[in-house]
């Protein structure tokens, strides 16, 4: 793998999903492979999980570590051609070749705007150091995509699931700020990938990009939706057609104990609680939401590893 900045960059997802099973059970088995490589990782966003575990991940395989809070130490400049008069003070094409000569891979996180939607699937950030960089690129979330968390859930229900083929549906969920596509993005594409029946609930207003949801069925009847599924991904996103606004808060679509029976309940985390899921939910044993969070390390540790196994 030369790089991991969306899903398609795996080149046989369900083994790397049963590779990433096997790495839970000896997780220091390629602790010399990351021997003198380094990770540099940059957020241009706050992260718990995604910086805990995939730093967690680096060392399972003896790699050095380092983390930069990029907007908390000079503004990049992205665009070309730009007079640098005002607050940016250092260029990516600087920056990104300068990183590259410290670091074996760089993995970056930062959010969409919201507002220039055009911009924002540029992917104008995560592309520009694709561009300049000499070295391998890992996506820990960009404005459209969180190939790292779509993994972790392809693991999750590969670990857990009780039929061959699952019943797995995405519902929307109210939030009080407007949030990105990035999960659901990737999770759908993720969904497609791997041998479940799946499909999307939310209100109408907030179907997603046409391109990513190609053929998956959509129902705005989310109890409808959500009749014999095995596992229930909630989510919120804000209007894609209207971008970037909340459309709804309807609290109607919390899920609760009564909406989601017998289903296990699946979310990326941080969650709200009691305006995304009850409390009776996320306290109940049909939440994996821990278990997620622990798959994430193992999610990274495989991609890492394809990655260092290339170079």
């Amino acid at each position: 793998m030369k790089k991991y900045t969306n899903i398609n960059d795996i080149e046989n997802i369900k083994e790397a999903v049963k590779a990433a099973i096997q790495l839970k059970k000896t997780p220091h088995q390629d602790a010399e492979l990351g021997l003198h490589k380094t990770l540099v990782m940059l957020f241009f966003n706050s992260s718990l999980r995604t910086r805990l575990s995939t730093e967690k991940a680096a060392r399972n395989l003896g790699m050095q570590v380092m983390v930069l809070n990029v907007n908390d130490a000079w503004n990049l400049e992205f665009e070309d051609g730009t007079v640098m008069n005002l607050n940016t003070t250092e260029h990516i094409k600087e920056a990104a070749q300068v990183i590259s000569q410290y670091a074996d891979v760089i993995a970056v996180r930062v959010f969409p705007g919201l507002v220039d939607k055009e911009k924002d699937a540029s992917e104008f950030v995560l592309n520009s150091f694709i561009k300049y960089a000499s070295i391998p690129v890992v996506n820990m979330e960009s404005a459209t995509a969180h190939p790292l968390q779509a993994l972790t859930d392809a693991i999750t229900i590969e670990e857990l699931k009780t039929v061959s083929k699952p019943k797995v549906v995405l519902s929307w969920a109210p939030h009080p700020k407007a949030l990105p596509q990035a999960v659901a993005n990737s999770f759908i594409q993720m969904m497609q990938t791997v041998d479940v029946d799946f499909s999307i609930t939310h209100p109408e207003g907030y179907d997603l990009n046409p391109d990513i949801i190609k053929g998956t069925p959509v129902s705005y009847n989310q109890e409808e939706a959500l009749k014999d599924a095995d596992f229930v991904y909630v989510k919120n996103w804000s209007s894609y057609t209207d971008y970037g606004k909340i459309l709804s808060e309807d609290a109607n679509w919390m899920m609760t104990r009564a909406k989601l029976r017998d289903a296990k309940f699946m979310h990326c985390l941080p969650v709200r609680r009691n305006v995304v899921v009850e409390d009776a939910v996320l306290d109940s044993e049909q939440s994996v939401v821990i278990q997620q969070a622990n798959n994430r390390t193992y999610a990274a540790q495989i991609v890492l590893k394809q990655i260092l196994e290339s170079l």
